[in-house]
């Protein structure tokens, strides 16, 4: 029986790749226990590619070559749950989930359902946008490293999508720094080239999601998914051979991915409904927000139809065995009375709430190393 994947907050985890960046430009406290290094730069740029794991990579190098020929600081784990608002969160600010308080794609914000992707009320059609009701700096106060490298006098930029500038995440986790709107490949390589060119201390940090996109209509390792990863690729590639002098590029992902093939239904199954106020997290990983009085009951009703297909623990025992890192006390009520890590290709589905994500071949968000591991590419200028 395998054991999931604890992550190594404070010593291998995404939270640790900005202050090692940051490190290498002089500019970042030392953390003694920060098991990431990158030597010395006077510019660096960070490439987060989203669904990139190191399993994944690993797997289809030859679909990489560029990747699979750089130095791997590696693996990293990302954090639980292993999904994108999470891992950006954590990236961002440099803390574990536990302090900067984004536990699920989907979690309780007072008393509210968040969906912490589109800052909406989760589940329900044409919700309304939260980014009043919920500022995302009230959400996730953490100072993020963005910002800390501006005090420190570093030019930051931040580029993505045109479509995230001032999203709720991107406000949560993401803030500081001069943000540039991207359409394609070609613009993100040449913002990121470009955000590194000119004197001073420069730090960049560059989203890509397609591959993401893919793993998740079309299954992680299919052929769609390949030929893109051949084109994060080439972007990196791309990057790296414009580096200007004394910069470095780093290379990561925010989570790996697993195909699916055997499917709960939360929505279907009257003992997955019984004494449950809200469901939240996505399919792989599961807070379930009891009832007053019913979270014991309900704990036993999940371990009994889940059985091995799932870790199914107390919110005290998630806790307890470090799943979020310390938690804190504004943070703990977020997290679920029960909590649950899909195990193997399980997934716990909700096909009336989310329809759409209930239907995807590949999902994320669990402890295993297919979905934990993320590589930390570093190339340097010439």
């Amino acid at each position: 029986m395998t054991s999931p994947i604890r992550p190594a907050y404070g010593v291998r985890s995404l939270a640790e790749v900005l202050p090692a960046l940051l490190g290498a430009l002089g500019v970042a406290p030392e953390r003694p226990e920060n098991a990431l290094v990158v030597e010395p730069a006077r510019a660096a740029a960070l490439l987060l590619v989203d669904g990139l794991g190191s399993e994944l990579l690993r797997a289809h190098a030859a679909d990489a070559p560029f990747l699979a020929s750089l130095p791997d600081a590696g693996p990293v784990t990302v954090g639980f749950p292993s999904s994108t608002s999470i891992s950006l969160a954590s990236l961002g600010t440099g803390t574990p989930p536990g302090a900067h308080g984004i536990v699920g794609i989907a979690m309780r914000a007072d008393s509210t359902l968040l969906d912490t992707l589109k800052w909406t009320v989760h589940g329900r059609p044409n919700a309304p946008d939260l980014r009043e009701l919920l500022p995302p700096e009230r959400v996730q106060p953490e100072p993020t490293a963005f910002e800390r490298a501006e005090a420190a006098g570093v030019d930051v930029t931040v580029v993505s999508a045109r479509m995230f500038r001032g999203s709720g995440l991107t406000r949560a986790a993401l803030r500081g720094g001069r943000y540039r709107g991207v359409h394609a490949l070609g613009d993100l390589a040449a913002e990121i080239i470009g955000a590194l060119t000119g004197p001073g201390l420069r730090l960049c940090y560059g989203y890509h999601a397609d591959l993401d996109a893919l793993g998740h209509a079309r299954g992680p390792g299919s052929l769609p998914w390949r030929l893109q990863l051949a084109q994060v690729d080439r972007l990196a590639g791309l990057i790296a051979e414009h580096l200007p002098p004394d910069a470095v590029l780093a290379v990561t992902g925010d989570h790996g991915m697993v195909r699916m093939s055997r499917i709960f239904d939360a929505d279907d199954d009257p003992d997955l409904q019984r004494g449950v106020d809200l469901l939240g997290g996505d399919p792989r990983a599961r807070h379930v927000y009891a009832l007053p009085g019913a979270a014991e009951d309900v704990l036993a009703a999940w371990r009994a139809v889940l059985g091995d297909a799932a870790w199914v623990v107390s919110r005290e025992q998630a806790v307890e065995d470090g799943w979020f890192g310390p938690v804190g006390p504004l943070v703990a009520d977020r997290i679920g009375d029960v909590v649950v890590a899909a195990r193997d290709t399980a997934a716990v589905i909700r096909s009336q709430a989310e329809p759409l994500l209930s239907k995807l071949p590949g999902q994320h968000g669990s402890l295993s190393a297919e979905e934990q591991l993320v590589p930390l590419l570093i190339a340097r200028s010439g």
